[in-house]
């Protein structure tokens, strides 16, 4: 029995929530999202909460559950609240800003990075060595700020490069004489 699949989702204020088939899609005061859920898993909407019920008793049926359930919950609450991930840059003379429609990332290379910034997602640099990306779709900003990661990632000796904010490196000792 699936115990994430249990919990029903509930809807705040201001969401509103459409079932067609199996095509959930969610509305709130940061835009709108959908989601297609696979035939193993019936979707109802009543007392302002979203229930997931399995139609069968078979694996797949199972495992879907719960992974509906938090794709239901993924879209309500980036409806209405939105998702942030943050990134910390080290290094000496790596920095980041925001240039228009890009970020502009300086990262020991002997050109500048240029990432540009999708639709609907916001990204802000705080600071020289701070990324803040945030946007409604769970997938969406976090895969950005993989790509961006990804442009220069923490090696382990110094620990130089882009890393999540929360992200430790485990660090290395260097050579000996």
């Amino acid at each position: 029995m699936s115990r994430v699949g249990k919990n029903p989702v509930a809807l705040p204020d201001g969401v509103t929530v459409e079932i067609d088939g199996n095509v959930v899609k969610a509305k709130g005061k940061l835009g709108e999202l959908s989601v297609t859920l696979t035939n193993d898993v019936k979707v109802e909407q009543a007392d302002g909460q979203v229930t997931v019920t399995p139609l069968a008793q078979h694996k797949r049926a199972r495992q879907m559950w719960g992974t509906a359930r938090s794709l239901i919950d993924g879209l309500v609450t980036g409806v209405s609240e939105g998702f942030t991930r943050k990134l910390e840059i080290n290094g000496v003379g790596y920095r980041a800003q925001v240039q228009g429609k890009d970020v502009v990332l300086q990262l020991g290379y002997s050109h500048e990075v240029r990432y540009p910034i999708p639709e609907g997602i916001k990204i802000e640099a705080p600071e020289q060595n701070q990324l803040i990306i945030s946007g409604a779709d769970k997938q969406r900003v976090g895969q950005i700020a993989a790509e961006i990661r990804a442009f220069r990632a923490p090696e382990p000796y110094k620990g130089k490069g882009v890393k999540y904010s929360d992200e430790y490196i485990l660090r290395k000792e260097g050579k000996k004489k």
